[in-house]
């Protein structure tokens, strides 16, 4: 067993400060763990959300040492022995309460998002076929446990608040998982350029770095959106066949 120090964000809304607290680390504790410790037995009012703490839910994500994080898949014996080490809520969101940030715009900024609009079936018994690899390409994308880590590391919304012009990472994988599904026929192209802003996004990679699901978003996800995008946008040879075609019906008629 070691003693190990930490440094914990505390206050409400825009007010706040780091108070210190040390806890006892015994083999296989994650930090949510030291936390719970410290709730226990030191500062019993500490707001900190968390749920299964098996890395499932997504609901105790955090900066441990400026880095998003999901406290309960952070081993303490990961992390540089004998420093201290600060945990703060996550700063892409309004700030609650100690480690608690208001979340919710992420789940207003989905229900924008146009739903699933399968195409007609494929026999008259009303069912589908679709080949295996269309099936495992959108399974990737379900992995998702909405921690919102990806949302908290992007430049865009932590930096530059950008909120209201840009969906993302999460939501681009969310999308991802609707325009790729097999079944689905809606396009969402146009969302995707002028309210998801998905220009916005210039291919860090950070959000891939984060995803605790090791889910591929900038290579698997955003890229090919983007790609659509410019397919139906910004590809000139993509307009002159559009106007060729526009000219033939029009001779036709």
């Amino acid at each position: 067993m070691s003693e190990a120090r930490f440094k914990i964000w505390r206050g409400e809304g825009e007010e706040g400060r780091f108070e210190e607290y040390s806890a006892q680390i015994d083999e296989g504790m994650v930090v949510l763990d030291a936390v719970h410790q410290i709730q226990a037995e030191k500062a019993p009012d500490l707001a900190c959300r968390w749920n299964c703490k098996a890395g499932k839910c997504g609901s105790c994500s955090a900066e441990i040492n400026g880095m998003p994080k999901l406290m309960c898949m952070t081993r303490m014996d990961q992390l540089p022995e004998g420093e201290t080490i600060t945990i703060e809520p996550m700063k892409a969101f309004p700030h609650i309460r100690d480690l608690v940030t208001d979340v919710s715009w992420n789940y207003r900024a989905k229900k924008k998002i146009k739903k699933f609009k399968p195409r007609a079936p494929d026999t008259e018994d009303g069912s589908w076929s679709m080949s295996q690899d269309d099936v495992d390409r959108v399974q990737e994308f379900r992995k998702c446990i909405e921690c919102f880590l990806c949302q908290d590391v992007c430049h865009v919304l932590r930096e530059h608040d950008k909120h209201e012009e840009f969906a993302g990472p999460q939501l681009m994988v969310y999308t991802a998982a609707l325009e790729m599904h097999p079944l689905d026929v809606e396009d969402r192209r146009e969302d995707l350029k002028e309210e998801q802003g998905i220009g916005y996004c210039n291919i860090t990679k950070c959000c891939t770095k984060v995803c605790p699901e090791e889910i591929t978003i900038t290579d698997n996800a955003i890229i090919p959106l983007k790609e659509r995008v410019v397919d139906k946008f910004y590809d000139p040879i993509g307009k002159l066949l559009k106007i060729f075609s526009s000219a033939d019906d029009s001779s036709k008629e």
